[in-house]
C-alpha cells in the first residue's frame, strides 16, 4: 500500500495542469498549491489568474502567490504546511537553498528535456530547432543549479516530423504527469532511485527572443521548417511581403532547387505559396497578414498577387 504524502504543488502556466489534476485525483494529499501573482493579460490588459491558480481554487485548494521565496516569512508559511515533498512544474520563480530543504523528500521536477539535453527555459522549442529526433520528461530532484540536480526517471517520446512546439508541449505536459504520479508512489515506497545527471551532452535552452522569429530565406528549407515549428505558437515565424508583416503558421520542406533568388514565390496555388530558399524550396500551407485572420495559402493565393515577390522586404 502506498503511504500517502502531503505535497506542495508549485506551477503556473499550462503545462503544470495535467500533473496538478493528476495529483489532485490520486492518493496524496496536495496541502497548498503555489503560483505566481496575478498578471495583466489580454485586451485592456485586466489582472488574470494562472491556469493553476484556476484549477487549485475550484479543488478548493489553498492558494499561496508570493512574488518571491527569498524572505524568511514567505519560507515560514512553506514549511508550516509540513510538505514530504514540494513538486516543481513550470513555477517560474526560484527556489532558494532554504525551500530546498523544507520538505523531507525533496523538491521533484518535472522538465520537458531528455536531461542534460536542454537544460533552461525553452527546451521544447529549442528540441525542435535543432532537429532533435526525441523529446521527452525528466522527473528530477532539484538541487541550487539550473535543471542540474538528480534524475529520478527519464521518459523519451519520438517528435513527429510535422509536430509544432504547441503540440509537443501538450504530450509532454501529459507525459510528464504520469512519469510525476510513477515517481512519487516510488517515493514514497522508498523505491526511488535518484541517478547523478552526466556532464556529457548538456546543452542550454536560451529562453525565446520575438525576434528570433524573422525568417531568413537564405537558409536551407528544412531550417526553416523548423523554426517555423519551433515557434508555434510563439512568437510565430514571420517575413514580409511588399513591407508588411507576413506570419507563417505551417509550411514543408521540399528538396528541390529553384535557381531563383531565396524568398521569390514561385508559385501560389491550392497546395500553397512556394518559396525559394537557400537550400530546397518551402511550401508555405497556412499564414496570417498583419490585422488578418489565419488562412490557408490557396485562400490567400486567390485574394493576393504574390507570384514573382520577394519575401522579406
Amino acid at each position: 500500500m502506498t503511504r500517502e504524502l502531503a505535497i506542495v504543488f508549485a506551477g503556473t502556466p499550462e503545462f503544470a495542469v495535467p500533473a496538478l489534476a493528476s495529483l489532485l485525483g490520486g492518493p496524496h494529499r496536495v496541502v497548498a498549491v503555489y503560483t505566481q501573482p496575478d498578471r495583466p493579460a489580454g485586451r485592456g490588459r485586466p489582472l488574470t489568474e494562472s491556469p493553476i491558480k484556476r484549477v487549485a481554487r475550484d479543488a478548493g485548494v489553498v492558494v499561496e502567490q508570493p512574488a518571491t521565496l527569498k524572505d524568511s516569512g514567505t519560507q515560514t508559511t512553506l514549511a508550516s504546511y509540513c510538505p514530504d515533498v514540494v513538486v516543481v512544474v513550470a513555477y517560474g520563480l526560484l527556489l532558494p537553498r532554504p525551500v530546498l530543504s523544507i520538505p523531507g523528500l525533496g523538491c521533484v521536477n518535472i522538465h520537458a528535456s531528455l536531461l542534460p539535453r536542454w537544460r533552461g527555459a525553452a527546451p521544447i522549442q529549442r528540441a525542435i530547432q535543432a532537429g532533435d529526433a526525441s523529446s521527452g520528461v525528466s522527473i528530477m530532484l532539484m538541487d541550487q543549479g539550473l535543471d542540474t540536480g538528480p534524475l529520478l526517471r527519464v521518459v523519451a517520446t519520438p517528435i513527429g516530423p510535422r509536430e509544432t512546439a504547441g503540440l509537443l508541449h501538450d504530450r509532454l505536459a501529459q507525459l510528464g504527469a504520469a512519469a510525476l504520479a510513477a515517481e512519487l508512489d516510488a517515493l514514497a515506497n522508498g523505491r526511488s532511485r535518484p541517478q547523478p545527471q552526466p556532464d556529457d551532452g548538456a546543452t542550454y535552452a536560451h529562453k525565446i527572443r520575438k525576434e528570433e522569429a524573422l525568417l531568413d530565406f537564405g537558409r536551407p528549407a528544412v531550417e526553416l521548417d523548423r523554426q517555423i515549428r519551433a515557434f508555434n505558437p510563439w512568437p510565430v515565424a514571420e517575413t514580409r511581403l511588399r513591407g508588411k508583416q507576413l506570419r507563417i503558421l505551417e509550411a514543408e520542406p521540399i528538396e528541390h532547387d529553384s535557381g531563383e533568388p531565396p524568398g521569390t514565390v514561385l508559385a501560389a496555388d491550392s497546395a500553397g505559396l512556394i518559396v525559394a530558399t537557400g537550400g530546397g524550396v518551402l511550401v508555405v500551407k497556412r499564414l496570417q497578414l498583419a490585422s488578418r485572420k489565419p488562412v490557408l495559402a490557396g485562400d490567400f493565393a486567390n485574394a493576393v498577387e504574390a507570384v514573382g515577390v520577394v519575401l522579406g522586404q
